[in-house]
């Protein structure tokens, strides 16, 4: 079987998981509009039990139990996050002990890892800090920008996508492919239920593992040499949560707090509906993965300098377009 059978296995898988777990949801896991949100309506949340179980359990059925360390880590991580973002859906953890948890997932993933993307005579020590900083922002960032419904869909579908295509264009250790085609099709199982308008959101107990598993596979691919790939791929998440956060930072705005800066939320603001969003940043994502194909293909550093330049180019318009009112009258919209 391969990432085929991988992808499929884990779509049906998610959205079995979903019908059965989704009385208990709507029970116990209701989100409830506040001023901040963009649904109306209160609306179960913890879809990410399903899409982490379905991509873990089908991860079982392709490697043994044992048999590889790091993926042993990387799964107890992911697990140790969904129970930190469960119970912050439940009742908010108080800030820093959430990063602090955090913190030691990414870790624990990084040490595991052994992967080196800076020169060598950076002291290892001063890279790992670096990517233990670089992984909790990455994770926290998937947590801040899946606010809308399919957003997180269509980031992540074409960068797990991509992941499990790379054979076609270089070797990679099937880990990878397996690992990438599993948590896509999660996700794809899971996107049903979460089409706008969702009856279904992820909730944190899904987006930190979630940004945990895509991070590893970026710093994997980052590990090849395929540094430029890595970034142009989650470039569309990297610069709009970025640049709230400096934009917060600098308002003197309490960034750990619930808000409606992101360019995908002023958006929604500004009279884009909510597919039109989603649709931009899934075709966005579209022509990132075509860029950093280029980049794998065609290794050069002039082609890498240009083909990161396309992909900030790319993002800004996007940005921009989001951050302009479209002059219609305000839609309604969902998370």
């Amino acid at each position: 079987m391969g990432p085929a059978a991988a992808l499929v296995g884990a779509a049906f898988l998610s959205a079995l998981l979903i019908l059965l777990l989704k009385p208990l949801l709507i029970r116990y896991a209701l989100a409830r509009p506040n001023a901040r949100s963009s649904h109306k309506i209160p609306t179960p949340q913890g879809g990410g039990i399903a899409v982490l179980g379905a991509s873990l359990l089908m991860s079982i059925l392709f490697f043994r139990i044992g048999e590889s360390t790091q993926l042993l880590v990387l799964g107890t991580a992911a697990l140790g996050l969904a129970f930190v973002g469960a119970v912050d859906d439940i009742r908010p953890l108080p800030p820093l002990l959430r990063l602090l948890l955090q913190t030691i997932a990414v870790t624990a993933v990084i040490l595991v890892s052994g992967v080196r993307i800076l020169p060598n005579w950076v002291p290892l020590q001063a890279e790992q800090t670096f990517l233990v900083l670089g992984g909790v922002w990455f994770v926290n960032l998937v947590n801040f920008m899946d606010g809308l419904d399919w957003i997180t869909v269509a980031e992540m579908v074409p960068i797990t996508a991509f992941i499990a295509l790379l054979p076609l264009l270089v070797p990679l250790p099937t880990s990878w492919t397996i690992m990438a085609a599993v948590v896509c099709g999660a996700l794809l199982g899971f996107a049903p239920f979460n089409r706008p308008v969702a009856r279904l959101f992820l909730g944190d107990v899904g987006s930190l593992p979630i940004g945990l598993l895509v991070g590893w596979m970026l710093l994997e691919l980052a590990g090849t040499g395929a540094l430029v790939a890595a970034i142009l791929l989650p470039l569309y998440y990297l610069m709009d949560a970025t640049i709230t956060l400096f934009r917060r930072l600098a308002k003197g705005e309490r960034v750990w707090e619930a808000h409606r800066s992101h360019f995908y939320q002023r958006a929604t603001d500004n009279g884009f509906s909510v597919m039109s969003v989603v649709a931009h940043v899934f075709v966005l994502n579209l022509a990132l993965a075509a860029l950093a194909a280029v980049t794998l293909v065609w290794p050069s550093s002039v082609v890498q300098g240009a083909a990161l330049l396309a992909g900030f180019g790319l993002v800004g318009l996007v940005l921009r377009r989001f951050s302009h009112s479209r002059m219609t009258a305000p839609v309604e919209v969902s998370r």
